[in-house]
C-alpha cells in the first residue's frame, strides 16, 4: 500500500476527495496530509442538495486530526465553492470537519468524549492543544446540541438557582423533570432570567405544562404567572425548600438557646446542629436512640424540631381536606409556640399555602435538581472554579443539558 493510500485509509478519505501528497516533518513531530479532488466534480449545494458546478476555491485551510504514529497530524485542503442556480455561490460541506472548525470531526469527538469525564486542562494536555482550543470544542458542541435539541412536551419543569460564587451571585436554572436535564441557564435570579426559557416554547407547550416546582421566590412566581396559562394551579412550592426554611428556623432557635444554656454551664446543645436538621429516615437506629433524650426534652429546640417534623407530614396526605385540617392545626400550634423563627416560617407558609398544597395534585419536587447540582459541583471542582460566568454556563449545558454534542461522523 502506497503512502497516499495508507493515509487516505487512516483519515477515511472518500471520493471525490483524495490524498495528493504527504509531508513528514520529523523535527516538528508532524505529518501533513494534503487533500485534493478531480476538476470535473459536481458538488452538492449545502442548502438544497442540488448537484452544482464548481465556482472556485477558498484559500487553503488546515485541520488538526488525531495523531497518527504519535505524530501530530494536520490535514490541508482548499474548500470548494459551488454555484447553485437558486442559492448562489456557497462553500460546500466537507466530510471530515464541520463549518468554522479547525479540527476534524473525529478529533472533536474524542475531545468531547474526554471532556465528559475529566477537566478541560487534562484533555488539553493529553490531546496537545491549548485550554482555549479545548474550550472552543466544548462551546461548539453545546451550540450544536442546543440547535439539535427538540422539546415536544414538558409535563413538569423545575426552577432553581445555583450559586456561581460566594455571596448573592446566582444563576437561574430550569430543569426538565421527565428528561432529567437542564433546559435553560441564565444569569441572576430575576424575573427577566426566565424570559429566554419562555421564548423557547410555543403557546401549546406552555399550556401543556402541568406542574412547575420552585422555591417561594417572588420574581420566579411573577414570571410563571405572566407566561403560563392557569399558573396558580400548576405552581408547586418545592417541599425540600420548605424543609430548608423550617430547618433554618429550628437552627436559629437552637443557636439562641445554646448561647443562653452555656452561660449556665449547660452544654446539651453543643455539637448537635445536624441532629436537628437530619431527616429522621436517615438516622441509624443507634443514632436515633441517642438523639431520643434531646428530642423528648423540654428544650425550646426540641419543641421547634417537633413543629418542623409535624409540618413535613403534610406531604404524606392523599386527600386535600385532611391535609388542610392538618395544616390548620399545625399553624395554630406553630404561631402559638412563642418561637419567633418558627412563627415567621408558619406565616410565610400560610401566605403561600395554596401553592404548597398543590403538591397533592402534582407530587413533584426539585429532588432532580439535587442530583444535577451534584454534577455541577463536580464540574466546578474539576475546573478549580470558574472566573467567567459564560464558561460556567457552557459547562452546565455540556454536562447536564442532555444534548447531542457530537459532530457528524467522518
Amino acid at each position: 500500500m502506497q503512502d497516499k493510500q495508507l493515509f487516505a485509509h487512516l483519515l477515511s478519505v472518500e471520493a471525490p476527495w483524495q490524498v495528493e501528497r504527504v509531508e513528514l516533518r520529523l523535527e516538528a513531530g508532524e505529518v501533513h496530509v494534503y487533500l485534493t479532488h478531480p476538476r470535473a466534480v459536481r458538488w452538492r449545494c449545502p442548502q438544497c442538495g442540488r448537484r452544482c458546478r464548481l465556482h472556485d476555491h477558498q484559500p487553503e485551510r488546515q485541520w488538526r486530526h488525531l495523531d497518527i504514529f504519535q505524530y501530530v497530524t494536520i490535514v490541508h485542503a482548499a474548500p470548494p465553492r459551488c454555484l447553485c442556480p437558486e442559492h448562489g455561490t456557497l462553500a460546500v460541506s466537507l466530510p471530515w470537519a464541520e463549518k468554522k472548525s479547525r479540527f476534524t470531526a473525529l478529533f472533536e469527538r474524542w475531545v468531547i468524549a474526554w471532556l465528559g469525564v475529566t477537566s478541560q486542562s487534562a484533555v488539553a494536555e493529553q490531546m496537545r492543544i491549548s485550554w482555549e482550543e479545548a474550550h472552543g470544542i466544548m462551546q461548539r458542541a453545546v451550540t450544536r446540541g442546543l440547535a439539535r435539541r427538540s422539546i415536544e412536551k414538558l409535563p413538569a419543569v423545575g426552577i432553581d438557582e445555583k450559586a456561581f460564587r460566594k455571596g448573592h451571585n446566582y444563576l437561574t436554572l430550569v430543569y426538565d423533570h421527565e428528561g432529567a436535564r437542564v433546559l435553560h441557564v441564565a444569569e441572576e435570579r430575576k424575573e427577566a432570567s426566565l424570559a429566554g426559557f419562555w421564548a423557547m416554547l410555543t403557546p401549546e407547550q406552555k399550556d401543556g405544562i402541568e406542574a412547575i416546582s420552585m422555591d417561594m421566590w417572588e420574581p420566579f412566581i411573577n414570571s410563571v404567572r405572566t407566561n403560563v396559562p392557569d399558573a396558580d394551579s400548576k405552581i408547586v412550592f418545592d417541599k425540600y425548600h420548605i424543609a430548608s426554611h423550617l430547618g433554618n428556623a429550628v437552627d436559629l432557635v437552637r443557636r439562641q438557646e445554646n448561647r443562653r444554656l452555656r452561660l449556665s454551664g449547660d452544654d446539651r446543645l453543643v455539637g448537635t446542629k445536624y441532629d436537628w436538621l437530619t431527616n429522621p429516615e436517615n438516622f441509624t437506629l443507634a443514632a436515633w436512640r441517642q438523639f431520643g433524650a434531646l428530642r423528648r426534652s423540654d428544650l425550646k429546640t426540641a419543641r421547634a424540631w417537633a413543629i418542623k417534623e409535624s409540618a413535613m407530614r403534610l406531604f404524606d396526605y392523599n386527600y386535600e381536606g385532611a391535609a388542610r385540617r392538618h395544616f390548620g392545626s399545625w399553624y395554630n400550634w406553630a404561631t402559638h409556640s412563642r418561637l419567633r423563627p418558627i412563627v415567621a416560617v408558619a406565616k410565610m407558609l400560610k401566605r403561600r399555602f395554596e401553592n404548597v398544597i398543590t403538591y397533592l395534585k402534582h407530587p413533584v419536587t426539585n429532588a432532580i435538581a439535587e442530583g444535577i447540582n451534584s454534577q455541577i459541583q463536580w464540574v466546578k471542582y474539576t475546573a478549580r472554579g470558574f472566573r467567567n460566568k459564560a464558561n460556567f454556563v457552557t459547562a452546565i449545558y455540556f454536562h447536564c443539558g442532555g444534548l447531542d454534542l457530537m459532530p457528524k461522523a467522518t
